[in-house]
């Protein structure tokens, strides 16, 4: 096979939640330990801190691979998902994994699979492993995919374990509540592993208070009044997730990481150059200014409307799309009612009909029309917008990823 080959089997071959959703949740980890078995258990061999959350571990996991690079270390990042090409899952020192890895790994590995029947992300999560392995690095930055306790990831017994901040998402597999689903982001906290928590809400900290409790493990917590950095990455909510990056720092050099204050301050300001890092609060254009954030559960959304406040323009239009399984009437119901509307669904399955969406936008107040594509959403936002206005795009990782 060729790269694109190879990509192609594991899109289209292995059940993938970014596209299909709930088909591609397996709610174990037997698949991923059988997987790794079979690898010769690489997991075991490299240091990591290991990170969930609900917002913000994205950009805390690259902020942390960005430091510990520019601190000397060979550092791989995992995450998902991906905008453009599916090597930005997995990088060292912010290169992405080869393609000729890529082939090689699925090459060795598809008749197991085949037997196995593992999930894209499994598939995926077990790549990293083996070419972090491989490849020796000193540290792995791996942030969750969803959830925590069965997450694939959670095969690791990290240096440190990092929770950014909780709230309503995934509700069909995580539960119901703030608490529920925390005590799922919790269950990466291992016996005796320092863990590292965001800023949340009190009953929030409790149900990680009593799972640390539970295990022998120190535990740590964030605020957003705590000592900071400046940072590359743009918006107010990042004030916070360095406010967990520094608390992180701190632990890490009790754990003997050599992590000079200029070598982190320059990992800081250097994010997006260092790891690719794209779609926070990315300002993509001006005249007019177009952004383009990938904030898509209720407290991300929250954060972006705080945003859009704060900006200054004559008129807003807002290029939005959401996944049909998100609860579109708690989210389209913070958006304001003073933006200009351009409704498009996602080239991707679990992508919301643009007309139904605009049906439930209407009951909320919020107008525009509805466009074929996020492309022709935009270019229409674009024919509309004078110099001085501002296009904002989001609602999904989809509909960002179709921009950037």
């Amino acid at each position: 096979m060729n790269y694109q080959e190879t990509v192609d089997y594991l899109f289209s071959q292995l059940p993938m939640f970014q596209r299909v959703g709930g088909a591609a949740y397996k709610a174990d980890l037997s698949n991923t330990l059988a997987i790794c078995e079979l690898m010769g258990n690489p997991q075991n061999e490299f240091r990591s801190i290991h990170i969930a959350g609900t917002n913000g571990k994205g950009s805390v996991s690259s902020t942390l691979a960005s430091v510990f690079a520019s601190c000397g270390y060979k550092t791989g990042l995992f995450t998902s998902p991906h905008l453009k090409d599916y090597r930005e899952r997995i990088r060292i020192n912010g290169a992405m994994i080869p393609e000729e890895f890529v082939i090689r790994f699925v090459e060795k590995y598809r008749s197991a699979a085949a037997d196995l029947k593992p999930s894209f992300f499994e598939l995926t999560c077990a790549m990293a492993f083996a070419y972090f392995a491989e490849e020796q690095v000193d540290i792995a930055i791996l942030e969750v995919g969803m959830g925590g306790r069965l997450d694939s990831t959670n095969v690791v017994t990290p240096d440190i374990s990092v929770i950014t901040s909780i709230g309503l998402d995934h509700q069909q597999f995580l539960g119901e509540t703030i608490e529920e689903i925390a005590a799922e982001k919790g269950g990466i906290i291992k016996p005796g592993v320092p863990v590292v928590v965001g800023e949340n809400p009190i009953q929030v900290q409790d149900v990680f208070s009593q799972i640390a409790e539970k295990r022998n493990s120190p535990i740590y917590f964030s605020r957003s009044s705590s000592a900071g950095f400046v940072t590359d990455l743009q918006g107010s909510y990042q004030r916070e997730n360095m406010s967990t990056v520094a608390r992180v720092i701190d632990i890490a050099r009790k754990l003997d990481y050599k992590l000079a204050p200029e070598c982190v301050e320059k990992g800081a300001l250097n994010v997006k150059q260092n790891t690719g890092l794209r779609g926070r609060w990315d300002i993509i254009g001006e005249k007019p200014r177009v952004i383009v954030d990938v904030g898509h559960n209720e407290t991300g959304v929250k954060m972006v409307v705080d945003m859009l406040r704060k900006q200054s323009f004559v008129r807003l239009h807002i290029v939005w799309g959401m996944t049909s399984d998100k609860d579109a009437k708690n989210i389209l119901s913070l958006l304001p009612t003073s933006a200009t509307y351009y409704w498009c669904k996602a080239d991707v399955p679990r992508g919301k009909d643009a007309r139904e969406l605009a049906l439930e936008a209407s009951k909320y107040s919020l107008e525009g029309k509805e466009y074929p594509s996020v492309k022709a959403a935009l270019a229409a936002a674009k024919q509309e917008a004078l110099l001085n206005d501002l296009i904002f795009v989001g609602g999904s990782v989809f509909v960002v990823s179709e921009i950037i």
